[in-house]
């Protein structure tokens, strides 16, 4: 009996202690993300971006318009799923980058 209460003791603690420490770990993940975000500086080329926040982005669109090549990468943010960074590259140069919402709800249309 006495052996059960102190595994489950030990079991519980260590279930705390998992969890204190993932939520510190997901908050200083965000924060060097975050430290990157602003390391970033319009004329980069996508290797430079890349380089400082991670290789796991999205090519969300390529074409060319009027002879110049038009990329956009995105990122899914970090804790935040509903936020995704968009970074605009002409001729693989960074142009712009903005952040968009996606909604957690659906609009359900009424026919």
């Amino acid at each position: 009996m006495i052996k059960t209460k102190t595994s489950l003791y030990l079991l519980s603690v260590s279930l705390l202690l998992v969890g204190f420490l993932s939520s510190c770990v997901s908050t200083n993940l965000a924060y060097m993300k975050n430290q990157n975000m602003n390391k970033l500086s319009l004329g980069m080329n996508i290797e430079q971006v890349s380089d400082l926040l991670g290789k796991n982005y999205v090519i969300s669109k390529k074409e060319i318009v009027n002879q110049d090549m038009l990329e956009i990468i995105s990122y899914r943010g970090f804790p935040n799923d509903e936020e995704v960074y968009l970074f605009t590259f002409k001729n693989n140069k960074l142009e712009k980058w903005e952040r968009e919402f996606i909604p957690k709800y659906r609009v359900i249309e009424q026919k």
